[in-house]
């Protein structure tokens, strides 16, 4: 029920998981929306909490809403993950309130993936579940980014970055330099120091942690700076007869960068720390994005990530 294109960008998203990727998605909406579903297992609810709506309050006040419908069914393990584009703050709160935390998280984080060189990702989190943190969260952000990163990726000794504004350990708020003594003696992290804004796209590390106020701007700017390059580009290629001949010669090599830019196919963000595998895809998600959200899921359910965020925490 959630997202700017739901509920038919949804439902069309999932008959393509189970063309593509041969995965069983249970639809949770109301029956005005699920009417024609029939081919897939359904569960009908009474409420939705609209994308403006308080998260807390919402989750709260109506329980037969799809959100926490949808986290009740992985809680109950009639569903292995959830996927969710709808009320971010509400879709947290409904897998963190239904699912529970993993014994020993202090809290849980949205960790994003960000593309950088050589067909890699560098993971950020927090991306805007926690306002304001203290130092030991984000030492275990690091270590559930970690996790994240060699169970999606494969990279057996992810390099961990402290979001600050300069390299030295002597810069950054209090906050931030009582954050990298705690990084630099924390297990199972390999903490390389301090980055800037200007590294998260740079391959400099693997995880970049801060705190999800910092973390959302960072973000936000991101997607901002490469729409408007996106769009420049483009409008350059249209500008004359010489740059449209040129773009004929340029768009086969520039197309694989469009789509490491293109968010439709990161399947979305992660919520960390939570006992259940939550997908948070953009508001704006397509039934393309959908597809990939769901593939994320199912991978992440298949790499036992729950569990393994369990032990790094220890």
């Amino acid at each position: 029920m959630g997202g700017d294109n739901a509920p038919s960008q949804i439902i069309e998203g999932a008959k393509q998981a189970r063309e593509s990727l041969g995965l069983d998605t249970i639809l949770v909406g109301t029956a005005e929306a699920l009417v024609g579903c029939g081919e897939f297992e359904t569960l009908v609810v009474s409420e939705v909490i609209a994308m403006d709506e308080d998260p807390g309050v919402g989750v709260r006040t109506k329980k037969d809403s799809s959100l926490v419908r949808a986290a009740e069914l992985v809680r109950d393990s009639r569903a292995s993950a959830m996927v969710s584009a709808g009320n971010t703050g509400a879709t947290m709160a409904s897998a963190l309130l239904r699912m529970g935390r993993i014994r020993g998280v202090a809290r849980p984080a949205i960790a994003t993936p960000i593309p950088v060189p050589k067909d890699r990702y560098t993971i950020l989190l927090d991306a805007g579940a926690n306002a304001e943190c203290k130092p030991e969260w984000l030492v275990q952000f690091a270590q559930m980014g970690s996790t994240y990163v060699t169970s999606r990726f494969g990279v057996d000794k992810p390099r961990v970055g402290l979001l600050s504004i300069g390299e030295e350990p002597t810069k950054g708020t209090p906050f931030v330099k009582e954050t990298h003594e705690l990084l630099r003696g924390a297990k199972s992290v390999d903490f390389i120091g301090n980055v800037e804004g200007r590294d998260i796209m740079a391959g400099t590390c693997d995880v970049v942690v801060t705190d999800g106020f910092t973390g959302n701007v960072a973000l936000k700017s991101l997607e901002g700076a490469v729409r408007f390059l996106v769009g420049e580009i483009f409008a350059a290629f249209g500008s004359s007869d010489e740059a449209k001949q040129a773009a004929q010669v340029l768009m086969p090599a520039l197309a694989p960068l469009a789509d490491r830019l293109d968010p439709e196919l990161t399947g979305g963000a992660m919520l960390l720390g939570t006992n259940g595998v939550c997908i948070i895809s953009h508001g704006s998600s397509t039934a393309k994005a959908i597809v990939s959200a769901l593939g994320v899921a199912r991978d992440m359910v298949c790499a036992d990530l729950v569990n393994k965020i369990s032990t790094s925490i220890q």
